[in-house]
């Protein structure tokens, strides 16, 4: 009962997290698609040819999607509570984790990063950026609460796998009906023997 009870509230607050930081990737998704219908708006096109010019976009909205996907998977493992999901869910985070720190690694070492990115026809990014600054302070509590929100997402999936019964590899389903074994090969007995005990 205890143990239920335990894996129960883990797969609870591991839902609720996977909810917050569902919340991070789904305004992504919102803010890709009001750029792109704010670049239409003013007469930008969405020619198959210009298409990379709108990495801007591209990028917010694949960032959003592959959190989207990572918070699904979360979601999937905390409800069917299966060891094998909740590890490659653990896996994902960790790498996006991983990839989220380096990229901030690589804006503080690097103070010129914005001369490497490609020209965005948008302008988009440059208002994102200047409001950012404005802003620093909010935005560095967003940040660190959303990888506190990923950490402790892959605690608790490593914690209820840790909880998960474990499966039995030996299946003793005989074991309830009384088998009597036989051998496969009856033993050769010698004629001489066989006429003796048929009385022949």
């Amino acid at each position: 009962m205890g143990d239920n009870c335990c894996r129960s509230c883990l797969g609870f607050l591991l839902k609720f997290l996977n909810f917050l930081h569902a919340f991070f990737g789904v305004s992504l998704v919102v803010y890709a698609v009001w750029v792109l219908n704010h670049w239409i708006r003013n007469g930008g096109t969405l020619d198959l040819n210009k298409l990379s010019d709108l990495w801007f976009v591209g990028v917010l909205m694949g960032t959003g999607a592959v959190m989207c996907l990572i918070v699904l998977t979360g979601y999937v493992a905390a409800e069917i509570r299966s060891g094998c999901c909740l590890c490659f869910y653990s896996f994902i985070a960790i790498v996006l984790i991983i990839a989220e720190a380096a990229l901030a690694g690589g804006v503080i070492s690097n103070k010129n990063w914005q001369e490497y990115l490609p020209n965005d026809p948008t302008g988009e990014l440059k208002t994102l950026l200047a409001f950012i600054e404005e802003n620093e302070d909010i935005f560095k509590w967003i940040g660190l609460s959303l990888v506190a929100i990923q950490g402790m997402s892959v605690f608790l999936a490593l914690s209820l796998k840790a909880v998960l019964p474990r499966r039995r590899l030996d299946y003793d389903s005989d074991e309830d009906f009384v088998v009597i074994r036989r051998p496969l090969l009856i033993p050769q007995v010698a004629p001489k023997l066989l006429l003796e005990l048929y009385g022949w």
